[in-house]
C-alpha cells in the first residue's frame, strides 16, 4: 500500500473518532453543544436567593403538581401546612388530599419532614427519614410568600431513573393564569414535562 493511502486512511479514522466524541456532547433535540444529562442523577438546582423560611410557613393550596412516575391526574383537594422546628432545624409538611377516582372523596392525611443541611442555603431541604435510597432533595425555586410558591423535589435511587416532582402552590384556592404561566416557565430546564403538570381539582373538596 502506498504511503499516501495510509496517510489518507489515518486522517479519515481521526475525523471519524472526533465526530464520535463530539456527538456525546451534543443535545440532539436542541442542537446545543453540551454534555448529555445523566437521567439517574438529580439536576443542578438553585433555590431562591435570600429565602426567608419564617415567611414561607403556614397554609398552602397545591394548585398544580407534577410527578415523573404519574402520567395521569391522581390527586385532588391537595392542601399543605408547613411548620419548622427551631431545635432540630427540621421542616414538616402536613398535607391532606383525596384520590380522583374515589367516589366518596375521602380526605387522607400524610406528612413529610426535611432537614436543612446548610444554614447558608435555607431553600434547600433534604428528606429527614429513610424510606428512599440515596438522595431526596427539595428546593424552593421561587415564592413571594404572600400569594404563590414553586417547589421541586428530586430523588435518586440506585440503578433507577431519578424521580422528579413539583408543586405550584397558592395561599388561596386558585391562582392567576399569568402567575401560573410565570412559574411553569421555570420548570422545563429541570426536565419537567409541562404537559404532565396537572391542575388539581377543588370543586368537590370536603369542607
Amino acid at each position: 500500500m502506498y504511503p499516501g493511502v495510509k496517510r489518507f486512511e489515518l486522517i479519515n479514522s481521526l475525523i471519524l473518532l472526533s465526530l464520535l466524541l463530539l456527538s456525546s456532547f451534543v443535545d440532539d433535540s436542541a442542537g446545543i453543544w453540551k454534555r448529555r444529562e445523566d437521567k439517574t442523577k438529580c439536576p443542578k438546582v438553585k433555590g431562591i436567593r435570600n429565602f426567608d423560611i419564617s415567611e414561607f410557613l403556614g397554609s398552602w393550596y397545591i394548585v398544580q403538581y407534577y410527578a415523573s412516575s404519574e402520567e395521569t391526574l391522581t390527586y385532588r383537594c391537595m392542601r399543605a401546612e408547613l411548620s419548622v422546628s427551631s431545635e432540630s432545624a427540621e421542616v414538616t409538611m402536613n398535607f391532606t388530599y383525596s384520590f380522583t377516582d374515589d367516589p366518596i372523596n375521602e380526605q387522607l392525611v400524610g406528612n413529610i419532614t426535611w432537614k436543612i443541611p446548610s444554614p447558608e442555603l435555607p431553600a434547600h431541604w433534604v428528606h429527614a427519614e429513610f424510606p428512599y435510597e440515596e438522595i431526596y432533595n427539595t428546593y424552593i425555586l421561587d415564592s413571594d410568600y404572600k400569594t404563590w410558591a414553586l417547589l421541586m423535589h428530586c430523588a435518586e435511587k440506585n440503578k433507577s431513573p431519578r424521580y422528579l416532582s413539583s408543586f405550584i402552590m397558592s395561599r388561596e384556592p386558585s391562582l392567576g393564569i399569568n402567575v401560573i404561566s410565570y412559574l411553569r416557565e421555570k420548570l422545563p430546564k429541570y426536565d419537567i414535562d409541562l404537559e404532565s403538570l396537572h391542575c388539581v381539582t377543588r370543586v368537590t373538596s370536603p369542607n
